[in-house]
């Protein structure tokens, strides 16, 4: 299951479920996406052709980001680039989110184990702004 995460019809995430199961290859971010995400389900002795990358310069202009709940369960809460509170989700082990815009902060409800992947160089000081996170008296779990 693909659960595009969304707020006045810009997109702010992807959620790729644990259940998320196609054969083939299949990918959830547009070409024109700084960051391209991919499945792939392929059998036993498939093979995939050695190869190599070219250096081609690229422009990226929106940090990007991508999370696999390797372990646990945690809270996403949504931000608008305002720093408003929007809404918030639950990931659970397995499951995969694509940070594509806007704010976002995790809370831990479980311990949890998280793999993160984003574009680099990665600086912290100029990369991105912390602001304080929504009480827990104002948590919403129902996208409009």
């Amino acid at each position: 299951m693909v659960e595009q995460v969304k707020h006045k019809n810009e997109i702010l995430a992807l959620i790729i479920r644990n259940s998320f199961k196609k054969e083939g290859i299949k990918f959830f971010t547009p070409n024109d996406y700084s960051l391209q995400v991919g499945y792939m389900n392929r059998p036993k002795e498939y093979s995939i052709k050695p190869h190599i990358h070219y250096l081609i310069p690229r422009t990226v202009n929106a940090l990007q980001e991508v999370l696999f709940i390797k372990k646990g369960k945690l809270r996403v809460d949504f931000y608008d680039n305002k720093k408003n509170y929007l809404f918030s989700e639950i990931l659970f082990t397995g499951d995969f989110i694509v940070l594509i815009s806007a704010g976002h902060g995790f809370f831990m409800l479980e311990d949890s184990e998280i793999i993160e992947v984003k574009q680099g160089p990665y600086m912290e000081d100029k990369d991105k702004e912390k602001f304080d996170p929504v009480g827990l008296e104002e948590i919403i779990f129902d996208r409009e």
